[in-house]
């Protein structure tokens, strides 16, 4: 039998999962190369994008599957509970906000698939948050979860599902990579994000309202003379998941505010620079003029011809075929 959970040990205590080593090795050395690629051919790359993808990506991965959560996740409900908020919400941000598709090679094969129909249609945002909630829920409330604290194999494929489906929507939503319907602007995107955050909360607060224990059979089966109860380490656990859930769901929405405020900062200095250009007045040419000494004796001076009227410039929206123009001259 374990030793009781206590703060100490929650720091201390850390087990090795070859599998999610294997995974977070491999996801690092991948974006690593994608770094280094970028930055040999002369382009930039941010240092906050691969901190948030190391530190918060693949951090929380290593938390999640190493440490003391899994240590005691087949002990007590809250810990597994909380793993599993962090492989579904908190690692997919962390590993969107890196921005690794935009180190993907323009004509490779991560591209070509990212743009094929099938995973357009899993990142759809109202399939991939359907997903995501699916998942959750088909987790506690089937056999699944049981079955996962038997069998090794299947517990590593649910910690790759959770993964997996919160990938599926948190990747296109910050993606700089067109993966989105052209409707799905930034407004919808925060609103979608809004939304989902409210998905989210329903499979902790279902688990924390539930008088059925969720895996009563197991942890009855393995008593512990210490902790709480097994009806509140169920709340509790749920009131992990609700709050956690809320918690992600707030940095989420201000990333796709900072994108969206960083989109229309570049649109309008796009803007500007070309009403600059089309508002600058080109140089009339000087008229021709007859020399003197080409006169005919005693002819009269011509009186030079008026200055032609300068062309009246046109504002860049009569003449801009572009979305925008369009709504100008609707306007007007």
């Amino acid at each position: 039998m374990l030793p009781e959970l206590t703060v100490g040990r929650g720091f201390t205590s850390w087990t090795l999962d070859p599998a999610a080593l294997v995974a977070v090795v491999l996801l690092g050395a991948l974006y690593a190369a994608g770094v280094v690629r970028r930055l040999r051919s002369g382009g930039r790359w941010s240092v906050l994008r691969t901190a948030l993808f190391a530190v918060v990506g693949l951090g929380m991965i290593v938390v999640a599957t190493m440490s003391s959560l899994a240590v005691y996740d087949r002990v007590l409900f809250w810990p597994a509970a909380v793993q599993n908020i962090l492989l579904d919400l908190l690692a997919p941000l962390g590993l969107a906000l890196g921005d690794p598709l935009g180190l993907a090679s323009p004509d490779g094969r991560l591209r070509r698939a990212v743009a094929s129909r099938p995973v357009r249609l899993l990142t759809f945002p109202l399939v991939s948050s359907l997903f995501v909630l699916v998942s959750e829920l088909t987790i506690y409330f089937t056999p699944y979860f049981p079955t996962a604290l038997h069998n090794d194999l299947v517990r590593q494929l649910m910690h790759a599902q959770l993964l997996l489906t919160g990938c599926l929507f948190v990747l296109p939503m910050l993606s700089k990579q067109e993966m989105l319907p052209r409707w799905c602007s930034y407004p919808v995107r925060a609103l979608l994000v809004f939304v989902d955050g409210l998905f989210d909360s329903l499979p902790g607060l279902v688990v924390m309202t539930s008088g059925t224990l969720v895996a009563g059979d197991w942890y009855r089966a393995h008593p512990r003379t210490w902790g709480p109860t097994l009806q509140f380490d169920q709340t509790l656990g749920g009131g992990l998941m609700l709050t956690l859930a809320e918690i992600v769901a707030l940095p989420f929405l201000i990333a796709v505010f900072f994108q969206w405020w960083h989109s229309e900062r570049a649109r309008t200095a796009e803007l500007d620079a070309r009403l600059d250009a089309e508002l600058t007045p080109v140089p009339a040419p000087a008229p021709a003029s007859t020399p003197a000494s080409e006169a005919p004796a005693g002819a009269v001076p011509a009186a030079a011809p008026a200055a032609a009227a300068p062309e009246r410039v046109r504002p860049w929206w009569e003449t801009d075929g572009g979305e925008v123009g369009q709504r100008m001259r609707r306007g007007r």
